[in-house]
């Protein structure tokens, strides 16, 4: 069977419609889906309610199993060493050697304890923390994912977390080997089979067999999603996550084949990632698409390349490398491409990105699996106020306050006056007795 042409939108800054165009490529938020929402507040109800039970019967009925205790649901950690055991040699050294360069930049991202004295002689500080206890949702079935094992997992360890659990879904009660491999090279303390929002329901509420956790961190599908909304504030969540984005901003020197396999590393992704392309040659766009089309043949995953490119993607001809940059601040992207001459020089200029790749050589997937910075990053815009997965979202800050004698005198009378006009007296008067 003949296959379609790849087409990603073009669009051009100059032309005087731009700006709706470029509107409708940004405009990626979901409608809200009452029945998912619904369905998902009752799973979560039950699971709360009915703990373990519940969790058996939606896993028998969703992964199509036939497990009659709750003790059936955790995987052994003998079962876990031995996946890892079995895993060919050469696949456990690219996991040893990504987990030690994740490890390595996490290590510097940890936050410490400070303090420091004030004239009249109180001390002011902070005491960092790490919780007690996370979860992390891995996504099961046919997908096999060991870096966001890694990813999840590392940064967690390195803060201090006491207990790393892990959910994932095993549908027709297969799991995957590298998946629980990497889960033993990452040091998860407990896992269990266990997917959907009934997984999440379970990490934030506790039941018989499946311990409660402080934060739940790891992407999953929209039943996942819509659970972590529905239990933030009774646990913390690490993000909403949306499809993969890429935006590659190029200044027409960089190979275009290159070029094309990066813009496909997001497309394979799903049906909705999204990559575009931005760049001020408008005729390296034309040799970028024509590699496009050479390169798609060697992807198993053409189809959803395909699609992706076709509902998503994007080729951007602009002025300049100002508007290019410009232009990228305003998607906000998860992933930026700087693959020009000086990137550092146009680093300068970019305020909003989940992750930034810098120069020719550094194309995104060297992120995703190696480089050592997370790859859990800010989708859908969101890189405009929120960060990437690291150490600091396992790690909690108490502010410490200690008052000398006279130094409570100090404050008592600021205290004092502010309460008086807060209106609230006790307030003042505590203050005012340590005047």
């Amino acid at each position: 069977m003949a296959s379609s042409a790849l087409a990603p939108a073009r669009l051009d800054s100059r032309a005087a419609d731009f700006d709706a165009q470029f509107g409708r490529l940004l405009d990626r938020a979901p409608e809200a889906d009452a029945a998912l929402t619904t369905r998902v507040t009752a799973i979560i109800d039950d699971v709360r309610v009915r703990g373990d039970a519940a969790l058996i019967e939606y896993t028998n009925r969703f992964d199509k199993r036939s497990v009659r205790s709750a003790l059936e649901l955790e995987v052994p950690a003998a079962a876990r060493a031995a996946a890892w055991a079995a895993l060919p040699a050469e696949l456990r050294a690219a996991l040893e050697a990504a987990a030690a360069r994740i490890r390595s930049y996490a290590e510097r991202q940890k936050l410490e304890d400070w303090e420091f004295g004030d004239a009249h002689g109180n001390r002011l500080g902070q005491r960092v923390s790490a919780m007690d206890r996370v979860g992390l949702y891995v996504p099961g079935g046919k997908a096999a994912y060991p870096s966001s094992v890694l990813m999840n997992a590392i940064p967690a360890k390195v803060a201090g977390v006491a207990e790393i659990l892990m959910v994932v879904p095993a549908p027709d009660g297969e799991l995957n080997p590298v998946v629980l491999g990497a889960a033993h090279l990452a040091g998860v303390d407990r896992v269990f089979t266990i997917g959907g929002a009934q997984a999440i329901a379970a990490l934030a509420y506790g039941t018989a067999s499946v311990p409660g956790v402080d934060k739940i961190v790891g992407p999953g599908n929209a039943y996942v999603a819509a659970a972590k909304r529905l239990v933030f504030g009774r646990v913390g969540i690490d993000s909403i996550a949306g499809p993969s984005e890429i935006v590659v901003v190029c200044d027409g020197a960089t190979d275009p084949r290159w070029i094309a396999m990066d813009l496909f590393s997001q497309a394979e992704h799903d049906e909705d990632a999204q990559s575009i392309l931005i760049s001020p040659d408008a005729a390296f766009l034309d040799r970028v698409l024509a590699a496009m089309e050479q390169r798609i043949r060697e992807l198993p995953r053409a189809d959803i390349v395909r699609t992706s490119l076709e509902r998503r993607g994007a080729l951007i001809a602009v002025r300049d490398l100002d508007e290019a940059i410009a232009l990228s601040n305003r998607i906000a992207p998860e992933h930026l491409e700087l693959s020009v001459a000086e990137p550092r020089k146009w680093l300068q200029q970019v305020r909003h990105a989940g992750a930034v790749f810098l120069g020719r050589h550094t194309p995104e997937a060297f992120g995703d699996y190696c480089a050592g910075p997370n790859h859990v990053l800010p989708t859908s815009r969101a890189a405009r106020f929120s960060n990437p997965l690291g150490v600091y979202e396992f790690q909690k800050r108490s502010s410490l306050i200690e008052c000398s004698a006279e130094g409570a005198k100090a404050l008592s009378t600021i205290a004092g006056r502010i309460a008086d006009a807060e209106g609230l007296q006790a307030h003042a008067a505590s203050a005012r007795d340590r005047g």
